[in-house]
């Protein structure tokens, strides 16, 4: 036998787990490329799931423990290069071009203890809204039957909201809990996510809040406030109306704009910031206006492709609007969201206010980078002007926040 078989024989009779392995760097990698390996617990018993690589293809094989050493001897023939880490060790076998095997190991600080349970492989995942309890908007559209039990063809709706509710619950601690909270959710379309949230924050966590849908489609707010109403969802209301021209309370705690097209999503973050909401939540959509006035002769052989233009033109609108909210006193991230009807990844703008600040005086260097980009690239986007109206650059700080 082998050193390398007498070495995984030896894990083997010690019940060590083999964490990981990597076979990688391989002889022929038109017949295969690579080879991973892990535990897992199937039926309650220790198997190991190989899997290989060959060509756009993966291949997976399980295995009995008492098989890994023959099956990773094995392994040496197609590469020269194998690592692995056990509980206690990381070794890694290297193959010359003769075929002879060198073996470096080296001992962990401390052992890595594993619970089993966790190598599951139907291990369930922990969604935010838990598998099992009934949700009526769930069961509403589909995705839940009637006893909480989530419709198989229905999953990837199930995660796309839960994906959604996870950005939600890292802000909770800006939401205070002590007074009414006000949410306005601009295009709110068919309220999927409306519902979603409300039924995180009102009835999972208790928060006091009145949540307020606006849409342009009457139809669909007719069907909303009646769902409303079924679910006994009594602060959540649907209203028609423009975001442009909405006119709502003085003070708004939350904004969620999420595919409202165009500069409608500049409309919507401007009210944002004008009644100081301490949360904005954005998944802007259909960016077409940079993309019409965008010329810049340094980046033309790039522009001259159409394709190449659109996307360019929409990932720099985004990124200067979400320039622009940090010029406004918020911590602003930029991140991958799912679309609930198409699935494309999309962006999705969370910005958070910064603690004690009302209206930000922006900084000289901010306002100046932001004005050497649009002149670079010959743009003037939407938010930038209705910002400039609204809250002049250098603008008073009211440190005394309300809230």
């Amino acid at each position: 036998m082998s050193e390398l078989k007498n070495k995984i024989q030896e894990y083997i009779d010690k019940d060590e787990l083999l964490l990981s392995l990597v076979a990688s760097n391989s002889k022929d990698k038109e017949k295969i490329s690579k080879v991973k390996l892990r535990p897992l617990m199937k039926k309650e018993e220790l198997i190991y799931q190989a899997e290989s690589f060959v060509g756009t293809k993966a291949f997976h094989e399980n295995m009995e423990p008492t098989e890994l050493p023959a099956y990773i001897e094995g392994l040496t023939e197609d590469f020269r290069q194998i690592e692995i880490e056990t509980q206690t060790q990381k070794l890694v076998v290297l193959v010359s071009k003769k075929g002879k095997q060198t073996l470096n190991v080296k001992n962990k600080p401390q052992a890595q203890s594993v619970d089993k349970a966790e190598l599951s492989h139907n291990k369930a995942k922990q969604y935010v809204l838990p598998e099992g309890e009934v949700v009526p908007f769930l069961v509403e559209l589909g995705v839940q039957t009637a006893e909480g039990k989530i419709i198989k063809a229905k999953y990837d709706k199930f995660r796309q909201i839960n994906r959604y509710l996870e950005f939600v619950r890292d802000i909770l601690p800006n939401l205070p809990k002590d007074r009414t909270l006000t949410i306005l959710d601009f295009g709110c379309g068919k309220s999927y996510l409306t519902f979603a949230l409300y039924h995180y924050l009102k009835v999972m966590n208790h928060y006091d809040i009145r949540v307020i849908g606006l849409d342009l489609k009457e139809d669909v707010i007719e069907k909303c406030n009646t769902l409303s109403r079924k679910y006994g969802y009594d602060d959540l209301t649907f209203h028609v109306g423009d975001i442009s021209s909405f006119e709502g309370p003085v003070e708004v705690d939350m904004v969620v704009t999420l595919h409202a097209c165009d500069v409608a999503t500049d409309y919507a973050l401007e009210k944002a910031v004008k009644w100081n909401a301490k949360v904005i939540f954005s998944v802007p959509c259909c960016q077409h206006e940079l993309n019409k006035q965008m010329k810049c002769k340094e980046l033309e052989p790039l522009l001259k492709y159409g394709l190449i233009k659109e996307r360019m033109a929409a990932l720099m609108t985004d990124a200067i609007r979400a320039n622009l909210l940090e010029e406004q006193g918020y911590d602003t991230q930029i991140l991958e969201f799912i679309d609930m009807e198409h699935t494309p990844k999309n962006i999705l703008i969370r910005a958070v206010k910064r603690q004690g600040m009302r209206y930000r005086a922006a900084s000289h260097q901010g306002i100046n980078q932001i004005e050497q980009i649009c002149e670079f690239l010959n743009v003037n986007p939407t938010l930038r002007s209705l910002l400039d109206t609204n809250i002049q650059p250098g603008a008073d700080i009211d440190e005394e926040s309300n809230h």
